[in-house]
């Protein structure tokens, strides 16, 4: 399911790193596999290890696929197998995409699996690499010396296709790193191929999943032959309104808005933003979907919409709305009203999957080009995940949906972004920001394949939440989900007992290695001990109930007052969730921001309108989800 590469985001290299082939490391060791696959087939080491890093980051994963079928630190891909599990991001029949009660609920189709030979050949380099490298696919899939040697292989055939010779000079390997993207169009090719120059150039050191650390010096002089990419025959992207960073390759691929019959119409809303509404929320999605079969359902007008895909392969961007129309794709309108969604390809249903640094990358470019152009906040309370989002009624909450899930890794994702998860405060502050070491952190997850069975032992951005300060105590209740107040459970796809990485709560209690926060209007706790911290402390603002209020009611959306509607505009209902903020608790304040609602529910936009009243909402970090209160119900202070 999620390349970037500013220079200015890669981490700087540390000054006593050894230069890469300067002798080869011990057997047996990661960088000493990169020396000897890149010596055996005549691939520069910088180039063997620059384009790993993009790829995986030089981690084996334990060898567990990513979601698209790609096997170790090479990504050498696979993914037959994994179309049998593969069911689209929005074709569960649980969530109304859209999330507007003003027109008939809306779910997503189903989308037919592609066959297996029917498969881009992006997705199906470990088979080549195997012929190439005379190694059976077993091995490429589970031994990282090996996989790293189908890579080599993969890169020293692209540069004989290419009739060029296997050069000692990294610079006269661009062509060569171009092709192994897999990309079709040039743009995307070249992007993929600067960013692992960028990675030669600049430098990169880390410890991998596997406990050893590898080092690629910094090459700043390297000046790649960049017109080694006019002879591989690569497509031209097509043209349109793309709205994107110069630094990715983007093109348009349109969704309709079409009427096909009984007054319905698909599959997004013509508006005017930032004009009508401000834009506020970035919402991150996975598809679950292999990318042409994503393409083909944003593009059918039966079915929902959002403003942009991302191949995991090559990182390589699809825009279909303009940021001035409203998709269809969080299950709130309130939110897509004011949201702008991302979805990134993917489609193993088993979360053990990891998501390739290239998608990492070039989202998050993506990400700060439309954090700068409609000033939205880089923070958790404004690049929400899907399973972030709330349910607009009490009936919405138990199908909403819960990607990009507990393996996305949001703090390397906010490093990307330039806004890495730091402490602001002493170790009595009465605000603190999730953020386990995503690497050690391993919590144990059920269900990936089957319910109630453990998931394979991966890296997790989530901590779990016990209803008290000890590991065998139940797991704190989501009434939203279980209305019996039965305890949350460990399966993957369980959000009720869960705080993820850069989400911000105000802490209710401290008790040796533990730590309380208000959570869904309960003390939840969770294991924080001082050497192995899962949480920084941070400087925030908080709300409570004003006084005299022994609770306040919480909400799905910020809704106007029924005075604020016109006529000729149905009033919504400002329906209170099933929850409670009660006196005595605190929350993290997001935005403050006037009740509104976009009436869309017709074809012709012309009489579409933004009512906006004069009640006002703080948006909270309540549960794992965000939620609203009225700003006249509590108070604010600084923690």
């Amino acid at each position: 399911m999620v390349a970037l590469a500013s220079a200015a985001l890669l981490l700087p290299l540390l000054s006593a790193a050894p230069p890469a082939g300067a002798g080869v490391p011990a057997s047996g060791s990661l960088q000493g596999d990169f020396a000897r696959a890149a010596a055996r087939h005549g691939v520069p080491e910088s180039v063997l290890l620059a384009v790993s890093y993009l790829q995986s980051r030089w981690d084996s994963h334990g060898g567990a696929p990513s979601v698209t079928g790609g096997y170790g630190p090479m990504h050498l891909t696979d993914a037959v197998t994994a179309l049998t599990e593969a069911v689209p991001h929005h074709s569960e029949d649980t969530e109304d995409a859209r999330g507007d009660s003003s027109r008939a609920v809306r779910p997503g189709g189903h989308a037919p699996v592609p066959a297996a030979g029917s498969l881009p050949a992006r997705l199906r380099t470990l088979e080549r690499a195997s012929a190439l490298s005379g190694i059976p696919g077993e091995e490429l899939r589970t031994d990282p010396a090996a996989n790293i040697e189908g890579g080599a292989a993969l890169l020293a055939a692209a540069q004989r296709e290419a009739g060029l010779p296997a050069s000692a000079d990294p610079a006269a390997w661009f062509g060569a790193v171009a092709r192994y993207s897999g990309a079709d169009d040039s743009a995307t090719a070249t992007t993929y191929a600067n960013d692992v120059f960028d990675v030669i150039r600049t430098g990169e050191s880390r410890t991998t999943d596997s406990g050893q650390v590898v080092t690629l010096r910094a090459a700043p002089a390297v000046a790649p032959a960049t017109e080694q990419l006019a002879g591989l025959g690569l497509r031209r992207p097509g043209s349109g309104p793309v709205e994107c960073p110069r630094t990715v390759a983007c093109e348009w691929i349109p969704a309709p808005y079409e009427e096909f019959g009984d007054g319905d119409y698909g599959n997004h809303d013509k508006a005017d933003r930032p004009s009508a509404q401000s834009i506020d929320y970035i919402v991150i999605h996975d598809t679950e979907a292999v990318w042409d079969t994503t393409l083909d359902l944003v593009r059918d007008p039966t079915y929902v919409s959002w403003q942009y895909s991302l191949r995991s392969s090559d990182g390589h961007i699809a825009q279909h709305l303009a940021l001035k129309d409203v998709g269809w794709h969080a299950g709130n309108w309130f939110v897509n009203a004011k949201s702008v969604g991302l979805e990134h390809e993917g489609f193993l249903t088993a979360p053990d999957s990891w998501y390739t640094e290239a998608m990492y990358r070039t989202s998050a470019r993506l990400v700060r080009y439309l954090a700068a152009r409609f000033d939205i906040p880089l923070d958790r309370q404004h690049v929400l995940g899907h399973d972030n989002v709330p349910g607009t009624v009490t009936s919405t909450i138990r199908g909403m949906h819960t990607d990009p899930g507990p393996y996305w890794d949001w703090a390397h994702y906010f490093r990307l972004l330039g806004r890495p998860i730091t402490p602001s405060a002493g170790p009595a502050a009465g605000v603190v920001t999730i953020r386990p070491d995503y690497g050690d952190h391993r919590p144990v997850y059920t269900g990936c394949v089957t319910a109630g069975v453990a998931c394979a032992p991966h890296g997790s951005g989530a901590v779990r939440l016990h209803t008290g300060p000890d590991p065998d105590a139940p797991l704190v209740t989501d009434i939203g989900l279980r209305p019996g107040g039965e305890a949350s459970t460990t399966g993957v796809n369980d959000t009720g007992a869960r705080a993820s990485t850069g989400q911000s709560y105000a802490v209710a209690e401290r008790r040796g290695e533990w730590t309380a926060i208000w959570y869904l209007g309960q003390k939840a706790w969770f294991h924080n001990p001082r050497k192995e911290p899962t949480a920084v402390n941070v400087r925030g603002l908080v709300l409570e109930p004003r006084e005299g209020l022994a609770s306040v009611p919480v909400y799905g959306r910020a809704y106007p007052e029924a005075s604020a509607y016109p006529a000729g505009v149905p009033v919504q209902a400002v329906s209170p969730l099933p929850y409670r903020l009660l006196a005595g608790q605190r929350y993290v304040v997001g935005d403050r921001t006037p009740g509104e609602y976009y009436f869309a529910p017709v074809f012709d936009s012309s009489g579409h309108q933004v009512v906006r009243g004069q009640e006002e909402y703080y948006q909270i970090q309540f549960g794992h989800r965000v939620a609203f209160v009225k700003a006249s119900d509590v108070r604010v202070s600084r923690a």
